[in-house]
């Protein structure tokens, strides 16, 4: 099984049909200009099939020296149990990690937490996927710099881990392209960029993050 886990294996008669299906649509979603993505390594223990993806939102021009600068990133990974999983409640599962640098203030409001967890909630409403058996978790951190490092400001992380089984549609296939684009809206949403008009729908109910003050280093 492990040539599954290297993006699709060469032979497709030995991966099955609805993964392979929900991948290549996953591969030709279309997605917001700031965000690129690229196929990564994916975990091999977690399910006979998998497959994953690496995303950053890009400022273009936003460095200090009008280069590029990386806003928010992390990965999506798409796991398959053809016999089903009991835990998933399916055979598909969907497993992300969205992080962010933000303003130190916004570290302290005790609120933080179950807002993060209702932008992941409120970008798949707003896209109108269904799934199931949501969980996760939200952290933040602070980081103060010393030394050398001492004329930086000090920075607050914010790291979303969540998982969910989305529904199966047609030929057990599930949306994956839609799944994939709210999980791109939320890694927006962290990265404080103004909704997308997509991401007004009815549902919505995103609040983007106020605007950074200058370039952060990562």
């Amino acid at each position: 099984m492990a040539a599954a886990h290297e993006h699709l294996a060469d032979s497709a008669d030995e991966t099955p049909i609805p993964f392979r299906q929900a991948v290549e649509a996953l591969r030709a979603a279309r997605l917001r200009p700031e965000i690129e993505t690229g196929p990564t390594p994916a975990p091999k223990r977690l399910a006979p099939y998998a497959y994953a993806l690496e995303a950053t939102v890009v400022e273009r021009g936003g460095g200090p020296g009008g280069e590029d600068r990386d806003l928010a990133d992390g990965r999506l990974v798409v796991l398959h149990q053809p016999a089903g999983d009991e835990t998933w409640q399916g055979t598909f599962r969907v497993v992300t990690l969205a992080r962010a640098e933000l303003e130190p203030e916004m570290g302290t409001d005790p609120l933080l937490p179950d807002v993060s967890w209702s932008w992941l909630t409120g970008a798949l409403e707003a896209r109108g996927v269904r799934y199931g058996a949501p969980s996760g978790t939200v952290t933040r951190a602070g980081s103060h710099y010393f030394g050398g490092l001492a004329p930086r400001e000090p920075a607050t992380q914010i790291e979303i881990r969540a998982s969910w089984t989305p529904a199966e549609g047609p030929g057990g296939v599930p949306d994956l392209a839609a799944h994939l684009a709210a999980w791109c809206d939320l890694l927006c949403q962290v990265a404080g960029l103004p909704p997308a008009p997509l991401d007004a729908a009815p549902g919505g109910g995103v609040v983007p993050l106020p605007q950074r003050r200058g370039p952060q280093a990562r």
